[in-house]
């Protein structure tokens, strides 16, 4: 009985596998075009697969051996399911292998069983609960309905007779089981993330952020420029269609684990985005219909249910809708302060920010809707070169006691100081002064562009005026194009960002080190003495747009270790580091939550009980600064160097000569 149910079972459940794929492409084909190698994808999937994601999901040991027993003992047991029983190959080293995998997902699945006990708050509960019941039904059916293959059970034990109603048992847990893996896969339900997944990874609108190349860094954070000359082409995006086929498909891979939610600073200050739900709400908005199935956590202060959407639809309403709400409200996407510890989080390797800042683009360009300074900060730009509204030929009245050498004056150097506009911020000033103070004692040869240079863009793109942005960029690269110089060296982990990842589209390329790299390669090449440190405890802060969007995370610390500082590291640190809120224009936007960002950071830093956190970005400074009865002073790297400085004796001879360290790093980063 078994052996005439079981193919069909089989061979039903793969055409509804593939009827339902036909239909979930049809969907993700609502979107823009995009260009992708589709063959290169499909051959670099299981690279991306077993190595980059498992990279990621390996942060976490336990759900990592779980998901390779539960997803590895699925795969395989599939295929030779399909074999053995399918297709009736009943060899008995198959049906042996068949065993094993399905005794694999068992074991994973009573793991997945146990988490779903008590889930976390971040896990969506609804269908996501009946999960590990389906993965047992399968890998147990599969299990028994093998026992005859391999003569552990006569084979005719579950034929005729008596027999039959323990065949349609087990012909029913097959069934469900089949139902949920394979029909569930393409349809709709917990397992979709595994057909939509493999897809994403193969397709992935980033395909260079995967190290399939010898040497690779597997990283890759700058925004995508829009093609502003294509009157075609949509100024950011307004309907979930005028996403790329590729991005809706992103999506569509989310398994909804909520890792991205537990790191998302707006979302635990209480503001209103939750980026799980994000990314499910654009799922709703190409597959058309309301939110109210979702069952993870909302919004903050966002109820479930009341908001809806079709993939041709805005997913921000311009007007207030009479029946429901549009997709998402517009508070939402400027919650966000693209520090990117969401995708370094994500397990399905999502671009969450793009997604946000693609959307952002519409509002701000096409609806001219940026909120509370945002109209504001974007006119000062257009007007002054700088968000503040400064007369431009005051960047240097900080220095004007400090001869500050000028590109137009010597034309070639080793090093181009770029200021940034922090030069316009008597706070800021300080670390530049303390940062030329270091340059001077370490002899480099160096210059800044003063009056000529113009804000990086940086925050013109994150707040979604890419007009703007490009008009900064391609001024500043003519700028730059008319003096040589090896390498550029700022203390803005957000200029030294977009000039050394988002200029090179426009056409401007050029090596860029933050700072903290720059003098940490001072110290070790010998250009540099430090009297040992004797203040109290210091933490380092991470700047997310020098460490998540960079990778560098060891330079700043080796700077603190040279000084003689060992550093209390917060628990949040590193790549998990608790972005300050000052990224993607939040402060200007300024939307409010239960509590700010800077205060739960400032919390991070007391509970390590440090006197002093050293930072590297003068957004950090600001909003650490700004924090009311902070437990810890707030100074940068360049100023705790510029204080421990102490005067290299006459006779030592380092063989080290001016220009060496900047030839020698830049030559390293063209390597």
């Amino acid at each position: 009985m078994l052996d005439t149910l079981l193919p069909i079972l089989i061979f039903t459940a793969l055409a509804l596998a593939v009827i339902g794929a036909v239909r979930r492409i049809r969907l993700w084909r609502q979107g823009r075009p995009s260009r992708v190698n589709l063959l290169q994808g499909l051959m670099a999937l299981p690279r991306r697969y077993l190595v980059d994601l498992h990279h990621v999901v390996g942060r976490d040991k336990m759900i990592s051996n779980t998901h390779v027993a539960t997803a590895g003992g699925f795969v395989a047991a599939a295929v030779l399911m399909t074999l053995v029983h399918g297709l009736g190959i009943a060899k008995p080293l198959l049906g042996g292998l068949l065993l094993l995998a399905s005794t694999s997902m068992f074991v994973g699945s009573l793991f997945v069983a146990r988490r779903r006990l008590n889930p976390p708050a971040r896990l969506s509960k609804g269908p996501w609960m009946r999960l590990p019941k389906s993965l047992m039904a399968f890998s147990v059916g599969v299990f028994l309905i093998t026992l005859p293959t391999v003569g552990l059970l006569p084979e005719g034990l579950l034929e005729g007779g008596s027999s039959w109603l323990l065949a349609l048992v087990l012909a029913g847990v097959v069934a469900w089981g089949l139902g949920e893996m394979f029909f569930g896969m393409t349809w709709g339900g917990p397992m979709k993330h595994a057909f939509a997944g493999a897809l994403h990874l193969a397709f992935h609108r980033r395909a260079e952020r995967f190290s399939t190349k010898k040497g690779g860094t597997g990283r890759s954070t700058g925004l995508k420029a829009l093609n502003l000359e294509d009157e075609a082409a949509p100024l950011g995006v307004e309907k979930p269609a005028d996403f790329t086929w590729n991005q809706l498909l992103g999506f569509d891979a989310c398994v909804q684990c909520g890792r991205c939610e537990a790191v998302c600073p707006a979302f635990a200050a209480g503001q209103p985005l939750n980026p799980k739900k994000l990314i499910q709400d654009m799922v709703v908005g190409f597959a058309g219909g309301s939110d109210a199935g979702y069952t993870g956590s909302p919004y903050p202060g966002k109820p479930v249910g009341e908001h809806q959407g079709a993939p041709n639809t805005p997913i921000v309403a311009p007007v207030v809708m009479k029946e429901g709400k549009a997709l998402v409200d517009a508070e939402t996407l400027w919650s966000c302060t693209t520090c990117r510890a969401c995708v370094e989080e994500c397990p399905m390797m999502i671009e969450h920010v793009d997604a946000i800042v693609d959307m952002r683009r519409h509002l701000t360009l096409e609806r001219g809707k940026t909120p509370n300074k945002g109209a504001e900060v974007l006119d000062n730009l257009i007007a002054t070169d700088n968000p503040g509204g400064f007369d431009p030929g005051s960047r240097l009245n900080w220095a004007a006691d400090l001869n500050l050498p000028l590109m137009a004056d010597l034309k070639q150097v080793d090093v181009l100081l770029w200021l940034g506009d922090g030069a316009f911020d008597m706070r800021n000033q300080r670390t530049l002064r303390a940062l030329v103070k270091v340059l001077r004692a370490a002899e480099v040869d160096f210059a800044a562009l003063g009056a000529e240079e113009r804000d990086s863009g940086d925050v013109a793109r994150r707040l979604g005026d890419e007009a703007t942005f490009q008009t900064l960029a391609k001024r500043n690269i003519a700028t730059l194009d008319q003096y040589r110089f090896l390498q550029i060296v700022t203390c803005d982990p957000h200029s030294f960002h977009v000039l050394g990842n988002e200029y090179g589209e426009l056409g401007g390329h050029y090596q860029v080190r933050h700072h903290s790299t720059f003098i940490a390669e001072l110290y070790e090449a010998g250009r540099l003495t430090f009297a040992p440190w004797k203040g109290g405890s210091v933490t380092y802060h991470d700047p997310c747009y020098l460490g998540r969007y960079n990778g560098e995370y060891e330079a700043p610390r080796r700077v603190l270790k040279a000084l003689g500082i060992q550093v209390a590291e917060m628990e949040r640190s590193g790549f998990r580091s608790r972005c300050c809120g000052g990224g993607g224009g939040a402060p200007i936007t300024d939307i409010p939550g239960e509590r700010r960002i800077p205060d739960m950071r400032m919390n991070d830093v007391q509970q390590s009980g440090a006197e002093l956190v050293a930072v590297g970005c003068p957004q950090c400074t600001a909003m650490l600064e700004g924090v009311v009865d902070a437990s810890a002073e707030v100074r940068d790297i360049a100023e705790l160097v510029a204080d421990a400085l102490v005067e290299r004796p006459a006779d030592d001879v380092s063989g080290v000569s001016r220009r060496t360290v900047a030839a020698t790093t830049a030559e390293e980063v063209a390597l």
